[in-house]
């Protein structure tokens, strides 16, 4: 594979996050790789991760308020993604959750597609996103079922574009096959664990971070918490949910706004238990928590059964309530000085940044289209 010319097709950088990682390190694999993408806003203080390379956009780029408004141009996007011309490459791998895997390639091409989901928002979220947004009933609703109705045809028939698909876990390989009747590999994301360590001993209080959006449950915690005034949550985290969210806080919650990475490590590290809520597609932040040696306390549905160890690195709940999420809090404290932080330490190191990049490697070469 060392002569092939590489694209790398992703769906728009305006932050760092989980699918950006992904990116970050296929690029490590492939520095000559060309980078493409429906929009890049991404800050000049994050472009290192790119490894400062210029990437080729669509038409979105130019439209108006595309830079902090772009979700608004979903319906166009299947359209832009198409305008992107990858023609003169070997391999094509499309970092995918939305529209990246719908780029036309040809039969002299392999196009791999590193899924991290299907369209949440059009499939699994569809009924959610629509009462959430207010889109559920009326005018308005009405298009924008129309326009979902239209991506989620569109979203399949690409599917048959992927010659072979990865998923970022089991659980999002059981979601490519309901979807997309498409078997998946699973190569699990890229976690930073070589930036966190252990510390000595664990501090009193429990912690959660996120982004402060419905679907995280942060919400739920924070209720869940009310309930349990001899214990201290700290939320670290902002978004369109704070003001909600601190209004249902107690005095034995602080929530902490967006945090820098260094601030947010030291608290992974002093937590007695890290607690999430969501239902996930990998979740990175339950595994840098286990990097720190501090055990999980997480819905048992998603990602985070494939990260934490149920009674080993933590504790799984089996639904989002307050009930049971106090049940697996009850539990953990009974089981607390069982968990030995290095075992969670070690259970973290599985998700490495070198085994991504290593099981990515192994899968090419046994593609045989490339083995030329």
């Amino acid at each position: 594979m060392k002569n092939i010319k590489v694209a790398i097709v992703h769906e728009w950088f305006v932050d760092y996050s989980g699918s950006e990682r992904v990116v970050e390190q296929l690029l490590h694999i492939f520095p000559n790789a060309s980078l493409f993408a429906v929009i890049d806003f991404l800050p000049e203080n994050l472009r290192h991760h790119l490894l400062h390379k210029k990437t080729t956009t669509t038409f979105i780029q130019k439209l108006p308020f595309a830079r902090k408004h772009y979700r608004k141009y979903l319906a166009l996007m299947p359209l832009a993604i198409e305008q992107l011309d990858v023609s003169a490459f070997d391999l094509v791998i499309s970092s995918s959750h939305a529209v990246a895997k719908g780029v036309l390639t040809h039969a002299g091409q392999v196009h791999v597609c590193y899924c991290h989901s299907p369209i949440r928002y059009a499939w699994d979220l569809y009924h959610q996103y629509l009462k959430e947004t207010g889109l559920n009933k009326g005018v308005r609703g009405f298009f924008a079922k129309s326009i979902l109705h239209y991506i989620r045809m569109w979203d399949y028939t690409t599917a048959h574009r992927v010659d072979y698909f990865i998923a970022n876990s089991a659980y999002i390989g059981r979601r490519v096959r309901k979807v997309y009747s498409r078997e998946a590999a699973v190569i699990y994301p890229p976690v930073d664990v070589e930036s966190f360590t252990t510390i000595a001993e664990k501090e009193a209080f429990y912690l959660t971070a996120s982004r402060l959006v419905p679907y995280k449950k942060i919400d739920l915690i924070v209720e869940t918490f009310a309930h349990l005034p001899d214990k201290q949550l700290i939320v670290i985290g902002d978004g369109p949910d704070f003001k909600k969210i601190q209004a249902k806080a107690t005095s034995n919650v602080r929530l902490m706004g967006y945090q820098s990475f260094e601030i947010l490590k030291d608290y992974l590290q002093r937590a007695r238990a890290f607690i999430f809520a969501a239902e996930e597609d990998f979740g990175i932040l339950p595994v840098e928590a286990q990097a720190c040696g501090t055990p999980v306390i997480a819905f048992g549905k998603g990602g985070a059964c494939e990260t934490v160890l149920n009674g080993k690195t933590g504790i799984l709940y089996p639904t989002q309530d307050i009930v049971s999420l106090t049940d697996a809090i009850a539990k953990f404290e009974l089981q607390a000085a069982a968990f030995n932080k290095d075992e969670i330490r070690e259970n973290a190191e599985r998700f490495s940044k070198e085994n991504f990049k290593n099981d990515v490697i192994a899968f090419l070469e046994s593609i045989k289209e490339l083995q030329a």
